[in-house]
């Protein structure tokens, strides 16, 4: 567990639902969420039936003896769940994050070909 997870544990955090894009091109569907001030080791990103599922915690610890003048931003909770549809190949689902911004990457399953059915003798 985290430093932020650790020192907000029993908390109730500020939830928000992150600013998002779907972006839906040949290979498949590309996810960027905007997550400022969370690292990977507060994230979670769950994939339970057809729902996939990504929280982050993010925060700031205070220094000892520090007072907060003004906070427009601090801890709080990342939550967006997401519906995926069977033309997604949950097996090569891929995650990365940069600079605040999760990247998401939801493969299409490869198109079937058509396969002729052999006819065994009994």
């Amino acid at each position: 567990m985290s430093e932020i997870a650790k020192k907000e544990e029993g908390k109730e955090l500020s939830r928000f639902r992150p600013a998002t894009d779907i972006l839906e091109r040949e290979d498949g569907f590309h996810i960027f969420m905007d997550m400022p001030g969370v690292s990977r080791g507060d994230m979670t990103i769950d994939l339970e039936e057809d729902e996939l599922t990504v929280t982050g915690r993010s925060g700031q610890c205070p220094v000892p003896g520090e007072k907060s003048v003004e906070s427009q931003f601090g801890a709080c909770e990342y939550v967006r769940a997401i519906s995926i549809s069977d033309i997604v190949d949950r097996e090569r689902i891929k995650a990365s994050l940069e600079n605040g911004v999760l990247e998401l990457f939801l493969p299409k399953v490869e198109k079937v070909q058509p396969k002729r059915i052999t006819i065994e003798a009994q």
